[in-house]
């Protein structure tokens, strides 16, 4: 067997209507349906990359690493210049921002969505990957995306 690609993320919500909202109008998923404790979402790529549940409970506020998702990458272009217009939209929107990177391949930007989970959101700005594989391996830089 070989794994062709990640098909989709299955998250579970405290409060459906606050998830689905951020997901669609905040980070611009298209919203395929939103029913009684789910909704699913696309980038366009697939069927369906998001899949919401409504669970209850409250969002989760521990910080501390531990086993189990760390955070989601989600792609928002393909140059410095997209990263920078998504962190001043994100700022616009009052959305919480708990990092930014260079990672040589992807300049990156680390959010939170309403339950606490970690988001990635990254352009790619190098292919260099594709002749050096291990450049995704490169310390991670300061990347200051106010400019």
């Amino acid at each position: 067997m070989k794994i062709q690609e990640l098909g989709h993320v299955v998250l579970f919500v405290s409060n459906l209507e606050r998830s689905a909202d951020f997901y669609k109008l905040t980070l611009g998923f298209q919203e395929i349906t939103r029913q009684p404790g789910l909704a699913v979402f696309s980038a366009g790529r697939t069927h369906h990359e998001l899949l919401l549940i409504e669970v209850g409970g409250n969002p989760n506020t521990d910080r501390s690493a531990k086993p189990g998702l760390y955070h989601i990458g989600f792609k928002i272009g393909n140059s410095p210049e997209d990263a920078k217009m998504v962190y001043r939209e994100l700022l616009a929107k009052g959305v919480t921002i708990v990092g930014t990177g260079d990672h040589t391949v992807t300049h990156s930007i680390y959010i939170l969505d309403p339950d606490g989970n970690e988001l990635e959101l990254y352009a790619d700005v190098s292919d260099i990957w594709k002749t050096d594989p291990y450049a995704v391996m490169n310390p991670v830089r300061p990347l200051d995306l106010q400019a």
